[in-house]
């Protein structure tokens, strides 16, 4: 089984790791900030329409691009700056996996990451089942 699909979007560039912590009682308690939420709804409203029927069950390969506009910057051309790839990541398997587009994200036992600049931006993902040997 594959899917595969492009969500035309500016992507969001926040990420899991902007999560804050507070004290409360002595204990800490971790909460998203506003623009964290916002970007994981972004995600959530864009993903859902491409969820699979059947979420997988075997391992997966997941290849992502993340492509940011362009600016000044020539058409496909590389990003080489933050966010981080890890972390743009985290946050999008975790939708995903609250989605059911798999059970859990470790599934995930091969991943291709890319961040460009593109005159259309927004994110190209590809799942495919992968054989087992």
């Amino acid at each position: 089984m594959q899917i595969e699909f492009f969500m035309p979007m500016v992507p969001p560039e926040c990420t899991h790791q902007e999560k804050k912590v507070r004290v409360v009682n002595g204990k800490p308690v971790f909460y998203e900030p506003e623009n964290v939420k916002a970007a994981r709804s972004k995600l959530t409203a864009h993903l859902a329409k491409h969820r699979p029927a059947e979420p997988f069950r075997d391992p997966v390969g997941l290849s992502v691009q993340w492509l940011f506009p362009r600016g000044k910057h020539r058409d496909g051309e590389y990003r080489g700056t933050k966010p981080d790839t890890d972390n743009l990541q985290k946050m999008l398997k975790d939708v995903m996996t609250h989605l059911h587009y798999w059970a859990d994200d470790a599934l995930v036992a091969s991943e291709c990451v890319e961040k460009r600049w593109a005159e259309v931006p927004g994110i190209y993902i590809r799942i495919e089942e992968l054989r087992r040997v």
